[in-house]
């Protein structure tokens, strides 16, 4: 199987995508100040995005599980067992990174929000309404985005965990087909058994002169037959 027809590589392809997305997301939650609603909105959009791939992965690392108990069945070996390991557990550690730091973040965030809160209660009443209005209006900007790109997200886990149904039923089948054919081949080898030791028996009791005319016979059923089949 090539790798654009192997569920792997479809679903490691998807994967790569989202890691893609969450690496990208996080620069920008880098380089913005933690006391804004965008850093906010940022952090909770890293944290789901993190939570998801995750879940990916290790749905990946069952299949991978899976093949290793019978790679020559699924056309791999240990080298193409070993590759896809690798992969995901790259995979894990950089969604493991970018999680520890944007719990962190978080975490200074928070402390440092409380501060800000603080030092804001020397402010007027009219400058926190127009500050508490426009913050209000930003909020409501990102949620709607939010909702949009978690939209989105939530297709891909389901385009994903449709590939993942269609790759356990794949197995099962195959598996089924596996179980059919080996009972039928040792029902069959019991029957030849027994053919073969009814024969020996019959010629062991015909003794020799019995064996010729069996032969003789046998052979004239076959002339018969031939005659019929390619004469006629």
């Amino acid at each position: 199987m090539s790798s654009a027809q192997d569920p792997f590589y479809i679903v490691r392809e998807e994967i790569q995508d989202s890691i893609d997305k969450l690496q990208s997301t996080f620069h920008r939650w880098e380089q913005t100040a933690s006391n804004t609603g965008e850093y906010v909105h940022l952090t909770k959009e890293l944290l789901t995005s993190c939570e998801s791939i995750e879940w990916q992965v290790d749905e990946l690392e069952k299949t991978i599980s899976v093949a290793s108990r019978d790679p020559a069945y699924y056309g791999l070996d240990e080298v193409e067992l070993s590759r896809r390991r690798k992969w995901t557990g790259s995979a894990r550690s950089q969604v493991g990174t970018v999680r520890r730091a944007v719990e962190k973040g978080k975490s200074n965030s928070a402390t440092s929000k409380y501060q800000d809160t603080s030092r804001t209660n020397i402010y007027s009443a009219q400058d926190n309404d127009d500050f508490i209005s426009s913050e209000s209006d930003r909020q409501q900007l990102l949620m709607r985005q939010q909702d949009e790109e978690l939209d989105e997200l939530s297709a891909s886990v389901e385009r994903i965990g449709g590939v993942g149904l269609t790759i356990h039923e794949e197995l099962s089948g195959q598996e089924r087909i596996l179980n059919d054919l080996s009972l039928e081949m040792e029902t069959t080898s019991n029957r030849l058994d027994f053919v073969q030791k009814r024969v020996a028996m019959v010629m062991k009791k015909a003794g020799i002169k019995g064996q010729i005319m069996l032969i003789a016979f046998l052979v004239v059923v076959f002339i018969i037959l031939f005659v019929l089949v390619f004469l006629t």
